[in-house]
């Protein structure tokens, strides 16, 4: 089993029209999609080998809708990239880590995501993300 890369840094917004500072900086929307499962508005921007990805939500029962109203805009969440989502879920619901997830829905790009309590994670977010083959 390979070891976790970061794959994105999620951002809550709440129009993506906030891109316009990242382009400002001179990075790219590469790619638009909505999340029915998320209840989110995704735009990712690539910044090397990882993205940025800014979060709109698509109504005011979404996680993001909440987030933002509880929290402001501002950093969602981190994403790890692995290469087996079922076993790092086992190993780390093993360890006795708070899962918001205990098996991967269907995330952006076609991949299977869960997210960790942010209790697991010092109080930020994680998502892992596996990408489909």
């Amino acid at each position: 089993m390979n070891k976790p890369v970061l794959d994105h840094i999620g951002i809550a917004v709440k129009s993506l029209d906030s891109a316009k500072i990242y382009e400002a900086l001179g990075l790219t929307i590469d790619h638009v999609e909505v999340v029915e499962t998320q209840g989110v508005k995704t735009a990712f921007l690539s910044i090397g080998d990882s993205n940025l990805e800014l979060l709109e939500p698509t109504g005011p029962d979404s996680p993001v809708a909440k987030f933002i109203e509880k929290r402001g805009e501002g950093i969602h969440h981190i994403c790890f990239r692995v290469d087996d989502i079922d076993v790092h879920l086992a190993q780390l619901k093993e360890k006795g880590f708070r899962l918001i997830n205990e098996t991967a829905v269907p995330g952006a790009h076609g991949c299977r995501v869960a997210f960790l309590h942010p209790a697991a994670g010092n109080g930020v977010l994680i998502e892992l993300s596996e990408k489909h083959e």
